[in-house]
């Protein structure tokens, strides 16, 4: 194992292992695994319990610390911490549209069916064992907690306890009654924004209008549309989000020899918005990771027909969508067009399998706690509430004073009322 990295107070040491693409059929290829160990300087040398932090998404790295701020300071109060890059992600062989480029769209739907949480569980259970460790702790942000379920679900015997913020997702809830449930939270922060901010209606609706009417593009060459502008709305599920689209919005048309344009500073915004594009998985396995024993089918464009605020129509008030993703992505975002056909495939496969145990979850003997946000916008208040009633030896935290990135905003206090919450267990 390599030595320490040290930064400031923080010794970092990285580590490797190569796992099975598919634990099913171990012949089929492997992936390497990344994480990076971090802990204080003044306990480099303790014998400290080890906590795994799961990434939201899904399809992102792990965080890459450089100060000990935020939930970290916390943690490593009490533990060694592991940031795992889960599997498809950062060092962890990463998947993009290049990596995929030399796979048919068969063989490219096969091998994504193997990034869903039950692998990263299984590879977390590798790792675990390859540093010799008999149980850890989790901290599981948004879909690490779903993560988290499934590792209660069906490793609990390696957990000592378990932190989840703005992700304790529906058990058994479809792909169509997620979307159900949070487009209804998506028209809530809509009016949030508009009622909040003096004029920003009309210049979002100026925005679209210019759009209907003008071929616009990107800055990576990329066609610029009104549902891609409507997707900007997935910020308003953050603290700190709907000022940052206000302020974004400030200068969103230039004049040019009297004619208004969309300026090159609001289209570079809006192309560092679409996270799509470099982080795949969370487009081509976003409606994936509610489907067990049924396909997606595009839920979340099905069910947008059930909503007409969502279907622009010029001259009519534009609104914003949240975090669902669209087949037409995979036709106008540039780096999703190469994988357009596998997730076709994928939104039509039946045969996902369980991702959580009921009955498991229902005897669970390892102390859980939960941040729980009253108006989360990305994991539904009422299915997370229907999840813990079910949940053994667990307590909730339930707070309308954070958004879904409360973790990110406030962490250290954050995970302080979870341990101590956890310690009343």
């Amino acid at each position: 194992m390599q030595d320490f990295i040290y930064s400031d107070q923080l010794c970092f040491r990285n580590i490797n292992i190569n796992v099975p693409v598919n634990y099913e059929q171990i012949t089929d290829g492997s992936l390497t695994i990344y994480a990076r160990e971090v802990v204080h300087k003044s306990n480099r040398d303790k014998n400290l319990p080890w906590l795994v932090y799961l990434q939201g998404g899904p399809g992102f790295a792990a965080p890459r610390p450089d100060a000990n701020s935020g939930w970290l300071k916390t943690a490593l109060k009490y533990y060694r911490v592991l940031l795992l890059d889960q599997r498809g992600t950062g060092a962890s062989s990463a998947i993009t549209h290049q990596t995929l480029a030399g796979k048919s769209a068969e063989q490219q739907a096969e091998y994504l069916t193997h990034f869903r949480a039950d692998n990263i569980v299984r590879d977390a259970e590798q790792l675990r064992q390859h540093l010799g460790i008999k149980q850890w702790a989790l901290l599981g942000q948004s879909f690490g907690g779903f993560c988290a379920l499934h590792y209660l679900s069906f490793y609990p015997q390696s957990l000592s306890r378990v932190f989840i913020t703005g992700g304790i997702p529906s058990i058994t809830a479809t792909a169509d009654e997620v979307y159900q449930a949070t487009y209804k939270r998506v028209a809530d922060k809509n009016k949030a924004f508009f009622k909040r901010f003096a004029g920003v209606q009309q210049q979002c609706n100026a925005i679209a209008e210019y759009l209907s009417n003008n071929q616009t593009y990107l800055p990576n060459g990329q066609l610029f549309t009104v549902e891609q502008f409507q997707t900007w709305g997935i910020g308003l599920g953050g603290t700190g989000g709907d000022l940052a689209m206000y302020y974004a919005l400030e200068d969103a048309f230039v004049d040019i020899e009297g004619q208004q344009q969309l300026s090159y500073n609001f289209l570079n915004t809006m192309l560092n918005q679409q996270s799509y594009q470099t982080n795949p998985i969370y487009a081509i396995l976003h409606e994936a990771i509610y489907c067990q024993q049924q396909a997606s089918e595009w839920a979340a464009e099905r069910v947008r027909s059930q909503y007409p605020q969502y279907q622009y129509q010029t001259g009519k008030d534009v609104s914003f969508t949240g975090e669902m993703v669209y087949p037409w992505m995979f036709d106008q975002m540039t780096c999703l067009q190469p994988l357009r056909e596998a997730a076709h495939l994928l939104a039509q496969k039946k045969d996902w399998p369980q991702l959580y145990c009921p009955q498991q979850l229902a005897n669970n003997s390892v102390p859980v706690a939960a941040a729980v946000y009253v108006e989360d916008m990305y994991v539904e208040y009422q299915y997370s509430c229907e999840t813990l009633a079910l949940l053994a030896n667990a307590k909730s935290w339930q707070t309308n004073q954070y958004e879904h990135n409360g973790l990110r905003i406030d962490g250290e206090y954050i995970l302080e009322q979870l341990i101590a919450l956890a310690d009343t267990l």
